[in-house]
């Protein structure tokens, strides 16, 4: 499902190099879930960006779906985030000029999936988003622009998740309501989740944990 082989990254931060990722071996296969942890500005979002495709290595190999993303062009990367990858972001990327309603459903639209059925009404009651559907989303507060991201991210059923800090500005119930819900996609749908998280309490919802620590990854219990 992914695979990393020898993944280095660094940064030039005008004086010297920043050696944020030193040959960064990872698999994740199917239906498995994962979490990376580590201090702050250690490459954990780094990392993962790198393994959705949307930022390059220096060196070494990324496999999304079993195929190579170097190989593949802008098209072909753009084809598979739409039709088999989710993304929640720190960033939350919404749409502005579009509803919340709109959101939620735009890459569900783009794959031609019908905009109700179970799966919809149940992430819209649990992460509360019923009474804030035709509100535009600029208007929402941080928390509630993040839960329409969540919804929008799990939407289309991906194959395979990125989460980066996805419960940071939830408070702790509504938290472990959304690791619930990434959870029951990943056991129902075969789904792969990889989670990027300074919360160890979250981290412990998922199947494995791995420690991000100058550039290495080491196993956690």
């Amino acid at each position: 499902m992914l695979e990393l082989k020898s993944v280095f990254k660094s940064f030039h931060d005008g004086e010297s190099d920043l050696h944020v990722l030193r040959g960064v071996d990872l698999v994740l296969a199917g239906a498995d879930s994962m979490a990376l942890l580590g201090a702050s500005g250690n490459g954990k979002s780094t990392l993962l960006q790198i393994a959705a495709g949307l930022e390059s290595p220096d060196s070494g190999e990324v496999r999304v779906l079993g195929r190579p993303l170097a190989t593949l062009d802008e098209r072909a990367l753009a084809m598979m985030r739409r039709r088999q990858l989710g993304f929640v972001f720190q960033q939350y990327n919404l749409l502005p000029g579009l509803n919340v309603k709109d959101n939620l459903l735009f890459q569900r639209r783009l794959n031609r999936l019908a905009d109700r059925d179970v799966w919809i009404d149940e992430l819209t009651e649990v992460l509360g988003l019923g009474p804030l559907l035709n509100r535009s989303v600029e208007v929402l507060s941080g928390g509630q622009q993040q839960r329409v991201a969540i919804a929008r991210a799990l939407a289309h059923k991906p194959q395979l998740l990125f989460a980066d800090e996805p419960t940071g500005n939830l408070h702790d119930t509504l938290s472990r309501q959304v690791m619930s819900l990434m959870m029951r996609l990943v056991d129902e749908s075969g789904c792969s989740l990889l989670l990027v998280t300074h919360n160890r309490e979250m981290a412990a919802f998922v199947n494995r944990r791995l420690l991000l620590e100058e550039g290495h990854l080491h196993a956690m219990e």
